[in-house]
Order: structure tokens, then C-alpha cells, then sequence
């Protein structure tokens, strides 16, 4: 459990959390505006937000355009069976949970003092059928049985980059094997001008799906500034139509890049393999002014 520090600054009558955690030291910081929404803070680095009284609402932007994909996996309201591979303030597996109630869902975080912080501090839904490990994600993936999974999805950060393991092909076999036939997985990719890591990273997909979309502010695309990307891949074809429409009608419009496009996007980049792999780049520290 991580040690306290602090914890007296106050924030539309709520008290803000410190902990220090494995991962760094963890905030969570009162919502102005929801009366439980909290954000998940980890060494000035935003992770995640979470509202205990709405768990369907998303307000990253990235997290919007990942519910967008969990959406789409399968005909509204179907229970799914999911992997998280990050869990941060658990965003994703409590919007899943409700939007699909029954669904089963395996989360691994590697932080065991930020679940423990979590589930003390944001608690899940007791009747929620979601199972946290706490180790590394391609050992907690190995555990998952072939052909379990609907949805895999990666949203790990260590020190606000993509730690190597988690770029490679041999990893995305193993997310494969996880998958069901026409399952979908789906990334949080980051990155900035000159988008090697996310153009190498569409090349490392491609060689193990058939089926690509990327999903991001156009700015990002364009290399104009640091950001995220969306990146989804299946064996089969992509609801990319309404994945388009429903990124296009966001707060923060995106543009869903795929085929041709997406293709030619990537620049010729080679796939990376678990020798050549390397962790995603450190954001500009103006990211998070």
C-alpha cells in the first residue's frame, strides 16, 4: 500500500489524495464540475478521469475514442468478455461494465499500490465482474486462455512512455492468441512529430492483422503537436464508417485514417520486433502545463 504524504488541498469542497505508489506519486484530484469524478494523476502526468456516479462517461479523449471501439465490438448492451492491459483508475473496465453488464473482465496493472488505491478510494461496483492482476502485462496476457477475449486493450505507461515489451510482435502473437476469431484489440498509442514510434507501430500491427483504422486529432497526424493515437486491428473487417462518424461528432473531432491511407501513413516503417523494440518517446514537459 502506498505510504500517504498529503492529502489536505481542497477542490470544490472535496479533498484531493496523495500516495506515493510503485509506479511514482499518485494524485487524485476532485472534479470541479462532477460531484464524484476524480482524476488519476501519477508524477504530473494525467491518467485517467472517472465519475463513481456516471462510469459511462468518459472525458479523456482518448479514453472517449477506446469507448468508441468497446462500443462497436459487438451489438449494443452484448455482455463481452475484455482484457486491460494497464488499469490506471480502472475507466475503461467500469465503462464496459456498464454498458454491458455481465461482461467478464480481466484487468492487469503491474501497479499493486494504485489498485489498492483505487479499490480504497474509487471502489468498483460490487456486482462488476472484473478480476485484477497485478503483474506485468505480457505475463498477465499469457495467463488469458486462446480464443477467450473480444477486446484486448493496451493502455500501459510507465513514466508516460510505452514500455518496450509492449511494441513488438512477438507481443501482439500473444495478443492473437488471446483473441477470438473477429475479436478487436485496440492501443493508446503516443506520440510526437516526427511519428516514428507511431508510424512503426501501424507497420508492427499490419504484420499480424488484416484489418487497421487509426483513430486521432488531425494535428497529431499532421505532426503538428504531441498526442494520442487509437489504434485498432482485427482479423476480420472494422466498423470504420461508424467508428468515423462517431470520432468525427467528439468534443475534440477525430479523423479515422485506414486501407491506402493508413498504408501510406506509415512511410515504409518496418515492424519492431522484441530485439529492436524501444519504449515509446517522453512527452514534451508542455504537455502538461
Amino acid at each position: 500500500m502506498g505510504k500517504s504524504r498529503s492529502g489536505r488541498r481542497r477542490q470544490a469542497g472535496a479533498e484531493a489524495v496523495v500516495e506515493s505508489v510503485d509506479g511514482g506519486l499518485a494524485e487524485l484530484i476532485p472534479d470541479r464540475d462532477r460531484a464524484r469524478g476524480w482524476t488519476l494523476v501519477i508524477d504530473g502526468a494525467p491518467q485517467s478521469h472517472v465519475d463513481l456516479d456516471d462510469p459511462a462517461y468518459l472525458s479523456f479523449e482518448y479514453q472517449r475514442r477506446l469507448g468508441h471501439v468497446i462500443d462497436l465490438v459487438a451489438p449494443p448492451g452484448r455482455p463481452v468478455h475484455a482484457v486491460h492491459l494497464g488499469g490506471g483508475a480502472l475507466t475503461l473496465a467500469r465503462y464496459v461494465a456498464a454498458t454491458r453488464p455481465r461482461s467478464t473482465q480481466q484487468v492487469v496493472e503491474r501497479d499493486a499500490a494504485l489498485v489498492q488505491l483505487v479499490r480504497r478510494r474509487l471502489p468498483l461496483d460490487a456486482n462488476a465482474r472484473i478480476r485484477v492482476r497485478s503483474v506485468d502485462a505480457r505475463e498477465g496476457l499469457a495467463k488469458v486462455p486462446d480464443g477467450w477475449a473480444d477486446l484486448v486493450i493496451t493502455d500501459v505507461f510507465s513514466g508516460a512512455r510505452t514500455p518496450a515489451h509492449l511494441t513488438s510482435t512477438e507481443f501482439l502473437d500473444d495478443v492473437r492468441r488471446a483473441l477470438k476469431p473477429g475479436g478487436i484489440y485496440a492501443a493508446n498509442l503516443a506520440d510526437g512529430p516526427p511519428l516514428a514510434h507511431l508510424r512503426g507501430q501501424i507497420a508492427t500491427a499490419a504484420a499480424r492483422f488484416e484489418q487497421l483504422a487509426l483513430v486521432a486529432d488531425p494535428t497529431v497526424l499532421r505532426g503538428k503537436r504531441f498526442g494520442n493515437a487509437v489504434l485498432v486491428a482485427s482479423d476480420q473487417p472494422l466498423p470504420v464508417a461508424e467508428l468515423t462518424r462517431r470520432a468525427a461528432s467528439d468534443p475534440h473531432p477525430g479523423r479515422v485514417e485506414y486501407g491506402r491511407t493508413l498504408t501510406d501513413f506509415t512511410g515504409g516503417a518496418a515492424p519492431v520486433t522484441d530485439i529492436a523494440a524501444v519504449a515509446s518517446p517522453a512527452p514534451p514537459a508542455s504537455v502538461f502545463r
